[in-house]
């Protein structure tokens, strides 16, 4: 019989940072439809983002509103009620972007409402008897968002070191945006997984819902893209492609499709755990900088007018 001890995750304790929500704002008035010039595809691609986190960010409010009362550790409650400002603060950020798409003839509603109903409705509150099979599907939630938060702070790592875009030219407002918003997701990574862990933890419901989450991301993503890409009013024939995709990540102003297979074993490893991956000294570093995230601050700061 082996003596040795059980695989398990083994947080970076030097990674593990308070949590606050900055009060950000944007002035988008400047900012031109194709983002990344001359790329239509890498700036839809990328705008895919307006669509999906407005919505899929509060529904992570609800539930992790939901999951407070079964926190028995307070240094992990505090974390969660971070999270949760942090990420009612994205939702905003993002949902404030949209009406200036439809003021450049994209009009984004006919993707938000499907992308409303998935998580209000689909991956809402179900009319389930107390007990068991309530609880149960709280669970499974909680795990959901823990495999949605490795994708987004996967997405938040790369976007903070694509020094490809600015290379290109993209608009400084939205990769403000995109770097506050990527800070803090690398800044907050572990949350959903050390929740996930202190109330279930199970290989089996990770790997699950990991699947779910994986397969709806990428179904999602190239729905989103290729609404983007037909209704943008510049464009005669848009269409989206996996070459596309594959071309954008060889220049590096999107993720490669090599990176984003390696997240795939990165999770389902059974001694994961997200401060293993990203730098909350980058990020930390990136959010004393930013100007959205400096100009919160200053708001905030006793003595501020």
């Amino acid at each position: 019989m082996s003596n040795k001890a059980p695989l398990r995750p083994e947080p970076v304790a030097s990674e593990h940072i308070p949590l606050k929500a900055r009060n950000v704002a944007f002035d988008w008035a400047g900012t031109p439809l194709h983002w990344v010039p001359g790329d239509p595809s890498t700036t839809h691609t990328i705008n895919v983002l307006h669509l999906l986190l407005p919505a899929g960010e509060r529904w992570f409010v609800h539930v992790y509103k939901q999951v407070l009362p079964y926190i028995r550790d307070e240094r992990l409650r505090a974390d969660v009620i971070g999270f949760i400002g942090q990420e009612a603060m994205h939702s905003q950020a993002h949902d404030d972007v949209l009406p200036h798409l439809k003021k450049q003839g994209l009009d984004p509603t006919p993707y938000t409402a499907q992308v409303d109903w998935l998580f209000e409705k689909l991956l809402g509150d179900r009319t389930l008897p107390p007990g068991r099979a309530r609880h149960w599907w709280l669970l499974e939630r909680v795990a959901l968002i823990a495999a949605i938060e490795h994708y987004t702070a996967f997405l938040g790592d790369w976007v903070l070191n694509a020094e490809a875009l600015d290379a290109k030219g993209a608009d400084a407002t939205m990769l403000d945006l995109l770097r506050w918003h990527g800070a803090e997701e690398v800044e907050h990574r572990s949350v959903a997984f050390d929740l996930f862990l202190h109330l279930d933890g199970g290989y089996r419901r990770r790997a699950r819902t990991w699947a779910t989450a994986f397969a709806a991301l990428v179904f999602l993503w190239q729905r989103g893209v290729r609404f983007f890409m037909a209704n943008d009013p510049t464009l005669l024939d848009g269409k989206a492609s996996f070459k596309e995709f594959f071309r954008a990540g060889r220049q590096g102003v999107l993720p490669t499709t090599g990176a984003v297979a390696r997240t795939i074993p990165q999770y389902l490893h059974r001694t994961y755990h997200p401060s293993q991956y990203g730098s909350t000294s980058q990020a930390a570093a990136y959010l004393a900088a930013s100007p959205a995230a400096t100009a919160a601050e200053s708001r905030t700061s006793p003595g501020a007018a």
